[in-house]
């Protein structure tokens, strides 16, 4: 078999280049040049909001940030693989809203996790008696001593930040106790 008929069986053009009967997009210079563009201000825009805090909530700017990610996501299904509802006969779209599924259900699973953590693990004003400052806890008046001896260790003013413990009001120790 010689060359030519070797080529030709396998979809080969005389001049030499493969035939496409797809009609698949192929990307331009002018396509990558697009996509490498919008790639690189969908990043520097989160970058600002946060290092600028040019929202005042958290919560907005997590969601600004969010937006832009799945945006950049995006342009880069677009410009880079070339996804359009006509490739590979669908196939891909329906592989596209599929990872959007997962990526949407990852990424508020993620948010969820990270705000009931920060609402959870952070102290707030109930819990520390209305202030952070150290001493900020009294104790009422007449109840502390110089020198408190509680389950034979001897506790001194300056022990637990300056928090005065009043004396066990019985002999014994009820943690002590059976």
């Amino acid at each position: 078999m010689s060359a030519a008929s070797h080529a030709d069986s396998h979809g080969a053009a005389p001049d030499g280049h493969d035939v496409h009967d797809d009609e698949e997009p192929h990307g331009s210079l002018q396509d990558y040049v697009i996509g490498f563009v919008l790639s690189v201000i969908l990043t520097a825009i989160p970058f600002w909001l946060v290092m600028a805090h040019v929202f005042k909530s958290p919560t907005v700017t997590a969601f600004s940030v969010m937006g832009l990610a799945g945006l950049q996501i995006v342009v880069h299904m677009i410009y880079f693989l070339h996804m359009t509802p006509k490739a590979e006969g669908g196939w891909n779209m329906l592989a596209l809203i599929f990872t959007l599924v997962l990526v949407t259900i990852a990424l508020s699973g993620s948010m969820w996790v990270m705000y009931h953590l920060n609402v959870n693990m952070m102290p707030t004003s109930s819990m520390t008696g209305g202030s952070m400052a150290p001493g900020a806890m009294t104790m009422p008046k007449g109840t502390a001593t110089e020198d408190t001896k509680i389950g034979g260790n001897t506790m001194s003013p300056g022990d637990m930040g300056g928090m005065k413990m009043a004396p066990p009001t019985s002999a014994r120790d009820p943690r002590t106790m059976p």
